[in-house]
């Protein structure tokens, strides 16, 4: 039995192909776009996916503003943030959010789905979210994929 074809192959920095990928969020479910999101991010439908490594893709989301939540999450929910200092609990809600800067909505909800660690720090770097249709990221060529076409 030859052992040599056994072996796992470790992806590394220098192995890893990323590519830039569009992804447009008009009209789609915040959480259920977030997830594939994260999933590109991280790389994990790649066949060479390594845990410890940044084997995912650029992201460049498309159409903030136009994101959409189910049931009554647009009132209801609360994003609650506290600076430390005795009377420092500021809350808003997902419509005040999207008043007042809608990339933060989805930067949010991408994040919290990322590793708490310097890998998940490095990884979102690699998010570019955007208000409107125009980014400025032509000259890597990026290609426009599906939400519905990633599992």
């Amino acid at each position: 039995m030859d052992t040599i074809s056994f072996k796992t192959v470790s992806a590394n920095r220098a192995t890893v192909t990323k590519n830039w990928v569009i992804v447009d969020v008009q009209d789609v479910i915040l959480g259920r776009a977030c997830t594939k999101i994260a999933s590109l991010l991280r790389g994990k439908y790649k066949t060479n996916f390594t845990p410890h490594v940044d084997c995912g893709d650029d992201v460049i989301v498309l159409n903030a503003e136009k994101v959409s939540l189910s049931g009554l999450k647009l009132e209801k929910k609360e994003y609650i943030t506290y600076s430390g200092y005795p009377g420092g609990l500021k809350s808003q809600t997902p419509q005040e959010l999207l008043k007042k800067n809608p990339k933060l909505l989805v930067e949010t909800a991408i994040k919290g789905m990322l590793p708490k660690n310097r890998l998940g720090r490095e990884l979102f770097r690699n998010l570019h979210v955007y208000v409107g249709t125009q980014h400025p990221h032509e000259a890597q060529q990026p290609t426009i994929i599906d939400l519905n076409s990633i599992k």
